[in-house]
């Protein structure tokens, strides 16, 4: 598996706290030499990222409810609006992690519903972020399910924000607790072709990183590379 062929797999990360402008500017400039498939951005950033990515075939994604899932569904399906409208042409949304683990799987499931409808009803496409450092097997199982009988088009392992990040066993479960409709996503802890190389075998066909340029480019990397997405 060749770099070009890992970096078109690539969601290129642009999501640390303090990511100014500027370096938006400079990090959808790497996006757009590699060839990402996106650049997922924060999301008072959409409108900033789609003017620069505009014309390009690389994508302009974004959080909803992130980093932990908790904002109300209300407030996940109006920020997922407005991304929309600003420009963004995926979402990854991050569940409700509190309710899974309590077991409130219905309102998991109409939180996901919700946000995937406003979504598909634009043509846009959703990533549901399961935060798998967080669950137990069992929940990464139930996680799936709900998320494929929603209709999300891909499930994915971590923000990257809470605990360690992609797991082969994590993407195990995941691919077994799907239909071949749902796409897999790894991120979190990313750091190297190798380990990018690893996850696309193992059928992942999208990667959150913010090491695009040490996973597919030469020399040294950007500066802007977070530590834990």
């Amino acid at each position: 598996m060749d770099k070009k062929t890992i970096a078109s797999l690539i969601d290129h990360a642009v999501l640390k706290p303090d990511a100014t402008d500027s370096d938006l500017e400079r990090e959808c400039a790497i996006a757009l030499k590699y060839g990402v498939a996106s650049v997922c951005v924060k999301p008072s950033h959409v409108i900033l990222a789609d003017k620069l990515l505009k014309d390009s075939k690389v994508k302009v994604s974004t959080v909803i409810g992130f980093p932990h899932g908790s904002t109300t569904t209300m407030c996940k399906v109006a920020e997922a609006q407005e991304a929309i409208e600003n420009g963004a042409s995926e979402l990854d949304m991050v569940i409700n992690i509190g309710k899974l683990l309590s077991g409130e799987f219905d309102y998991v499931e109409n939180d996901i519903r919700s946000v995937v409808n406003v979504a598909h009803s634009k043509g846009v496409i959703v990533k549901v972020i399961l935060e798998t450092a967080l669950l137990t097997d069992e929940l990464k199982a139930v996680a799936s399910k709900i998320s494929d009988k929603c209709g999300a088009d891909f499930v994915k392992t971590s923000t990257g924000f809470n605990g360690r990040g992609a797991d082969l066993n994590d993407i195990s479960i995941m691919k077994n607790c799907v239909s071949d409709r749902v796409g897999l996503k790894a991120s979190g802890g990313i750091k190297n072709f190798e380990q990018a190389a690893v996850f696309a075998k193992a059928g992942c066909t999208r990667l959150g990183t913010s090491s695009t340029v040490e996973i597919v480019g030469e020399g040294t990397g950007s500066t802007l590379v977070d530590s834990t997405y």
